[in-house]
């Protein structure tokens, strides 16, 4: 399947009155940001960090789903199609740094994200990751919940 064709069978799902796919893709500056440094992260890092230049807008993202709390992206280097990323617009290092209810939202929306990324992909199944900290795989020290779907029926 073309990947324009998933991508605007993700959107409909995830939000069935949205612009097409294409015009999902964001590079504007948006005025939902914010940056949060109760996790003790220095600003600098919080301005360097690449999920938080794509929350203000200055980095451009495939967005599937946004709301108050947090956003939902395309990997920009998936393992499978539709392998997305769930992370916070405010700036959380790890999970432990991360308030019950900024992870309690995440997770909220895993179950129809999921379902709309196999839909999309004519998928039975996914797995659901946290890579929190260096040791675990963790790479950009913000953080997020990772979707990689199964191809396999």
């Amino acid at each position: 399947m073309e990947s324009r064709s998933r991508l605007s069978i993700i959107c409909s799902h995830l939000l069935p009155q949205s612009p097409s796919p294409t015009s999902r893709f964001s590079s504007s500056l948006t005025s939902s940001a914010s940056i949060n440094d109760a996790a003790g992260d220095t600003r600098n890092h919080q301005l360097d960090c690449v999920f938080c230049r794509i929350v203000r807008g200055e980095s451009p993202a495939f967005k599937l789903y946004e709301d108050e709390t947090c956003l939902c992206i395309l990997d920009t280097s998936p393992v499978s199609p539709g392998h997305s990323l769930i992370i916070p617009k405010s700036h959380f290092s790890c999970l432990e740094a991360t308030p019950p209810s900024v992870v309690a939202a995440m997770c909220s929306k895993v179950p129809s994200i999921g379902n709309a990324i196999m839909k999309a992909n004519g998928s039975d199944s996914f797995n659901l990751l946290v890579n929190n900290g260096a040791a675990a795989g963790q790479v950009i020290f913000h953080v997020s919940n990772s979707k990689v779907v199964s191809m396999e029926k």
